[in-house]
């Protein structure tokens, strides 16, 4: 079978794939026909795909999350490769496939990023500091194991979440080693909680999602963050109004920066500062690194990267 980051422009090739997004939508033509606009992926990346003329039946078989025998060609439309699905029918039991072989996966095991998330967690030294970020934990641990960070820009893969706060802890280890002006315990929780309501405010299965929940929708994964910063508080007999509830709510409420971006207020402490650009720079980072690495290796260029601007990444030939 060949992997979707392998394929090449004239490549005709069958195999199994995931259908991650299906969209029923008809042509231009007089009288327009019914089309399904698919992203086929599997474990090493994705590709758009067109299957055109489809018929009554098939829009009572296909749909998002299913595993599909594809036959296809790949052509190149506006410079970029999409797939002409030729023939298309659902995995059956007999096919021997599974689902989780088709899923992105973060590169550490979920129960390690956890552990590592927990540890760093148990080594803040402020006890008030501390029992605000066990207890907005506690709420999403169990969905930590497997929920993405985002729905397409980063980290947008089974346990992408718990991954971008470990790669966050380890650059913020870092900055506080070479600016110990900044408070260690602040930064440590910020990264825990900033994207700490993202499993509420999304609806993901096996690293995928589909959509946004109603909560995700009216309240946003900010605001929710920072409503739990206030239950942990209450429940630990901790004051609303004390430097230490205010800083945390601070960090979550300021770390998108721009209120075009999400945030009510800008950074104005020098952990909250530290937090926005330590997020940006690995959520930019990784998804350069997430386009190199689905990029077919014969392609020099990636698609544009909607968070970087629309800008493609060139590989460089060092």
């Amino acid at each position: 079978m060949s992997l979707i980051n392998t394929l090449t422009n004239q490549d005709e090739f069958t195999g199994f794939y995931l259908l991650k997004e299906l969209e029923l939508k008809q042509t231009n033509g007089s009288p327009p026909k019914d089309y399904f606009d698919i992203v086929l992926c599997d474990a090493s990346g994705q590709l758009p795909a067109k299957y055109w003329d489809v018929s009554p039946t098939d829009k009572e078989t296909f749909f998002p999350m299913g595993l599909v025998k594809v036959k296809g060609t790949v052509q190149t439309y506006r410079e970029r490769l999409q797939i002409k699905i030729l023939r298309l029918r659902k995995a059956t039991p007999e096919d021997g496939v599974s689902l989780t072989d088709f899923i992105r996966s973060a590169p550490i095991r979920p129960v390690d990023l956890i552990y590592t998330i927990k540890q760093v967690m148990e080594s803040i030294t402020d006890v008030e500091i501390q029992m605000i970020v066990a207890f907005c934990v506690e709420k999403v641990e169990e969905r930590l194991m497997h929920y993405p960070a985002a729905k397409t820009h980063h980290h947008a893969y089974y346990a992408g979440l718990a991954y971008h706060m470990v790669r966050m802890l380890e650059l913020g280890e870092f900055l506080c080693k070479q600016r110990p002006f900044l408070n260690a315990d602040l930064i440590k929780a910020g990264i825990i909680l900033h994207d700490i309501a993202k499993p509420e405010e999304m609806t993901a299965q096996l690293g995928i999602v589909s959509d946004y929940s109603l909560k995700g929708k009216l309240l946003g994964h900010i605001s929710m963050a920072s409503n739990w910063i206030t239950e942990a508080a209450i429940a630990n007999g901790i004051d609303l109004d004390s430097d230490r509830v205010i800083a945390l709510q601070h960090l979550v409420l300021s770390h998108h920066n721009l209120g075009e971006w999400g945030s009510p207020v800008q950074p104005q402490t020098a952990e909250a500062v530290a937090l926005h650009y330590i997020d940006s720079l690995d959520a930019k980072l990784q998804m350069v690194e997430d386009a190199l690495d689905t990029t077919p290796a014969t392609e020099p260029w990636t698609p544009a990267i909607r968070g970087l601007e629309n800008k493609p990444i060139y590989r460089t030939k060092l």
